[in-house]
């Protein structure tokens, strides 16, 4: 067992196969979709503000087949109190870039992630 896909290819004299490289290509296993160093900061600078406020206490990454998740949690065992979701094919639709609550319910969505962070900022409050 192997981790190059099973092609069919050409057998040649000696024994060697001869595979089509665009056929290998599209073939492949596609690689998981991942957060990329500029996203997870933008991310991470959001998560490190909460944390140090006591909202926040754990995080995880997933990196999936069709999309990225960012989860974060009150305790670690508990169900991600937000998600954050890179997924690839919303892109040219409603944006790639979604926060998700508990719930499944989508909080903000778009194409510019730190635009889309901003459902995290609070609103200053005057104290009288």
């Amino acid at each position: 067992m192997t981790d190059q896909p099973d092609l069919s290819g050409k057998v040649t004299a000696r024994g060697d196969v001869v595979v089509s490289l665009t056929e290998y290509r599209q073939n492949r296993d596609p690689v998981p979709v991942m957060f990329h160093r500029r996203e997870l900061d933008a991310i991470l600078r959001i998560y490190g503000r909460m944390v140090g406020e006591g909202e926040w206490k754990d995080y995880a990454i997933d990196q999936l087949k069709d999309r990225a998740v960012f989860s974060v949690f009150k305790r670690s065992g508990e169900m991600p109190l937000y998600r954050i979701e890179k997924n690839p094919r919303l892109a040219s639709k409603q944006g790639a870039y979604s926060v998700l609550n508990t719930h499944g319910t989508i909080l903000k969505r778009g194409h510019d992630l730190p635009q889309v962070l901003k459902v995290f900022d609070k609103a200053l409050k005057l104290i009288d």
